[in-house]
């Protein structure tokens, strides 16, 4: 059983930084690939980035060259940095876990507004 707890959130400012962690229970963290997607009101979770086990990287082109998704193997925590906030970016974001099984947070909200 692996456990999710999402933190970081909260309102930014248009062109301004957050940065959310998602700090990961349980064994087995370090051969997970981990992932971050978010979700808005009447609109289906997508995906923002996703970090493998091996550290390779891939991101939603709405979020390329803003956020960077990164991971502490050591702290069972993967971060996501999000730099030049846009208001469309404002939603809550999830965190998962991809191992044997999937896993999901319970999400931090992220509001983008002046």
């Amino acid at each position: 059983q692996v456990q999710l707890v999402e933190s970081g959130g909260g309102l930014g400012q248009p062109g301004g930084s957050l940065r959310l962690s998602c700090a990961a229970s349980g064994s087995g963290f370090a051969i997970a690939d981990m992932g971050w997607y978010r979700q808005v009101p009447g609109k289906q979770r997508e995906l923002v980035a996703v970090i493998t086990s091996g550290g390779t990287t891939n991101y939603a082109d709405s979020v390329k060259g803003r956020f960077t998704i990164s991971r502490d193997n050591n702290k069972n925590t993967v971060y996501l940095q999000m730099n030049s906030l846009k208001p469309e970016d404002t939603a809550v974001y999830y965190c998962q876990y991809s191992g044997r099984y999937r896993y999901w947070g319970k999400g931090t909200l992220v509001t983008v507004s002046s």
